[in-house]
């Protein structure tokens, strides 16, 4: 289960000895045990780090369950290091030998799939679930007051009312009203806990609007998508619902973030497109959101000193500190991790042909 402090310790983790990272597909539709081991052995066959290969082999061996749907591993052998995380969602077969680990697969997932909570709200109170990563980390439920309907009937049931509902009374109202006040409190508390990034609302239009009302501003702009559901629902099935939901919303917040970026870039400032003005922007530490294009690597030259990268083959030396470049299979990777370790936020584009035709990376920038 990876964690955000897992996260933070692979971005700060670097060394002098080679890391290796492996990304494997473990999901049962895709095959069984021997076929995953098999396709393993493919991969690392051009590697040569036998003291890393021997320590994945042996926690195949004798420490993996075969759970979940994906694997990332990371080994430094020269360091003692082995990071082995499960995880519930499907990632791409991928092997990387580098100084730090590759983190930009896992950029992807948290992006996709990190950070969703979801509420279930009716006139009673809500059931609350935080999913990460493709699972269920917690789940609490808060329940006001029982709502009684009467069986009045006529225009109004309210003593002095012009008109109003059958079957509705004051009472009853303020009585809703102080349950999702009360289930509102409940909320913002379990999503602070859970450090949410995304917000999804179940139930009726009634209920959703009732409860999106009387959420603080902060946390409506964190409601990306609501849907009908049952307040009996499973969580297997409220999880379903809501990453479907939450993927098409996600979906709509990235066609917008591209807009904007290309935007802000056409106009010369708050903005950047191109790989060479992204990776100067990351190094003045101006990036606040890079958008990528799903996939994309793009070799690069890094600073042997200060880290700075670039893509530019003219210089020997780094116009910073001096000191020389090296060639770098992936500058992306690195671009990612560097925002990542600064507080960035980094997004993963899937469908974004104005992006691809930018350049496949940009930015939108603090200053």
């Amino acid at each position: 289960m990876l964690t955000e402090r897992d996260l933070r310790e692979l971005l700060q983790f670097a060394a002098t000895e080679p890391v290796l990272s492996v990304y494997l597909d473990t999901d049962p539709a895709q095959g069984n045990a021997d076929a995953y081991r098999l396709r393993l052995r493919s991969m690392l066959k051009n590697v040569n780090l036998p003291d890393d290969e021997a320590a994945i082999e042996s926690y195949f061996n004798t420490g993996y369950t075969w759970s979940g749907r994906s694997l990332a591993i990371f080994s430094c052998a020269g360091r003692d290091f082995l990071r082995v995380y499960p995880l519930a969602v499907s990632t791409c077969d991928m092997v990387m030998v580098d100084t730090k680990p590759a983190v930009k697969p896992l950029a992807d997932l948290l992006d996709a799939y990190g950070g969703y909570g979801v509420v279930l709200v009716d006139k009673q109170g809500a059931r609350l679930f935080f999913f990460h990563l493709g699972e269920l980390r917690e789940q609490e439920g808060t329940f006001g007051e029982e709502i009684r309907h009467t069986k009045r009937g006529g225009a109004s049931s309210l003593p002095g009312g012009r008109s109003g509902t059958a079957g509705r009374t004051r009472a009853m109202d303020e009585r809703v009203d102080r349950n999702m006040k009360e289930a509102v409190d409940f909320t913002v508390s379990f999503f602070e806990e859970n450090r949410v990034r995304r917000i999804l609302i179940g139930g009726t239009d009634e209920n959703v609007a009732h409860f999106r009302g009387l959420l603080p501003k902060a946390w409506q702009s964190l409601v990306v998508g609501a849907f009908s559901m049952s307040m009996s629902a499973s969580h297997s099935e409220v999880q379903e619902k809501a990453m479907l939901v939450g993927m098409q919303a996600e979906h709509s917040r990235e066609k917008r973030l591209i807009e904007s970026v290309i935007t802000a870039a056409a106009k010369g400032t708050g903005g950047v497109v191109s790989l060479k003005d992204t990776l100067g922007a990351i190094h003045d530490g101006r990036v606040q959101t890079l958008l990528v294009t799903d996939g994309y690597r793009a070799p690069g030259l890094r600073c042997t000193g200060c880290g700075y990268l670039t893509i530019t083959g003219g210089q020997k030396n780094c116009p910073f500190c001096g000191k020389p470049f090296e060639r770098i299979p992936d500058a992306v990777e690195l671009a990612i991790r560097a925002v990542m370790e600064k507080g960035g936020e980094v997004e993963v584009i899937h469908q974004g042909p104005s992006l691809d035709e930018a350049g496949k990376i940009g930015a939108l920038l603090r200053y």
